[in-house]
């Protein structure tokens, strides 16, 4: 029962988030061909349908919210989207309740194989909650064997479907990035309280960044990319850093710029996307790109 609630919690809100603003009869039309509505009530009743919406509200911090003239809507919208949990949670929401809706249409909605694993996500974020270290057990790719250490996790991090751990660690001045893949073997919750700098701030840490690569002794700098037409308003929907804005175009290009330290993840970015993007400033990072272009054209001679 009590999962049937909350699958009838996400679908409100999905429901109403869609749709921007709803009356009831319309609520009630889209209860009717739910998958939810088992026994198909014609309708949602009033007094569940309030219900729902305070549940929602204490359960999400999502608050519906009704307007003579328009109907119902999520009232708190904006911190909604300006808060980075509750986005990507309604995100998720709305996905999980397009697939409930969906399931006669399993073999035409595909996925993409996500290597990163959540078993370890909700024993470390209870940890961070706790202020409580955790112990690891952890395989890097760079080395032959699984080692054991304790870990102060500062915060977790989502980047191209796999979750990220950045904690402090044994032996190491800076904190490490730790991913919650099949390299991480096993998480134990320890009693030893946690050490997290006062003034840390994940946002702040990782701004000057792309990706989840941090402090390669590199201040963040300008860098310009000259983007081919048929590429840039791929960039505009989905820019790379929140700092892209562009500083030159043409019918042929577009230049955007970006105050950031160009790392790995970033020069990675830039390779992928082939001869549609050049690296134009900074020069180092220009020639460090050109380099990697030409041993790649080596393997193909």
């Amino acid at each position: 029962m009590a999962k049937n609630y909350f699958d009838r919690y996400v679908w409100l809100i999905d429901t109403v988030n869609r749709y921007g603003h709803i009356s009831k009869k319309e609520i009630d039309e889209m209860w009717y061909r739910s998958s939810l509505n088992e026994k198909r009530d014609k309708e949602l009743p009033e007094r569940t349908f309030h219900n729902h919406r305070a549940a929602i509200l204490d359960t999400f911090g999502i608050e519906i919210k009704y307007d003579r003239s328009l109907g119902y809507y999520i009232a708190n919208s904006d911190d909604v989207e300006s808060d980075g949990i509750r986005r990507w949670l309604l995100d998720s929401l709305s996905m999980n309740n397009l697939l409930n809706e969906s399931r006669d249409m399993r073999d035409r909605i595909l996925f993409e194989k996500i290597p990163s694993s959540q078993r370890w996500l909700s024993v470390i974020v209870d940890a961070m909650r706790d202020r409580k270290t955790v112990e690891l057990t952890y395989q890097s790719f760079s080395r032959d064997e699984p080692h054991t250490f304790e870990a102060h996790p500062w915060c977790v991090k989502l980047f191209r479907q796999r979750w990220y751990m950045l904690a402090k660690s044994e032996g190491y001045d800076e904190p490490r990035i730790y991913s919650l893949d099949e390299r991480m073997i096993n998480v134990v919750p320890l009693k030893n309280k946690l050490r997290v700098p006062t003034k840390f701030d994940a946002e702040d840490f990782f701004s000057n960044y792309f990706g989840i690569i941090v402090g390669n002794d590199c201040k963040p700098s300008k860098v310009e990319l000259k983007v081919v037409a048929d590429q840039v308003k791929y960039f505009e929907s989905l820019p790379l850093h929140r700092s892209q804005k562009p500083v030159d175009s043409t019918p042929e290009y577009t230049i955007f710029q970006y105050h950031l330290v160009p790392t790995f993840d970033f020069k990675q970015e830039i390779l992928s996307r082939g001869p549609k993007v050049q690296v134009l400033t900074p020069e180092w990072f220009r020639d460090e790109v050109a380099g990697d272009v030409k041993e790649m054209a080596k393997l193909y001679e």
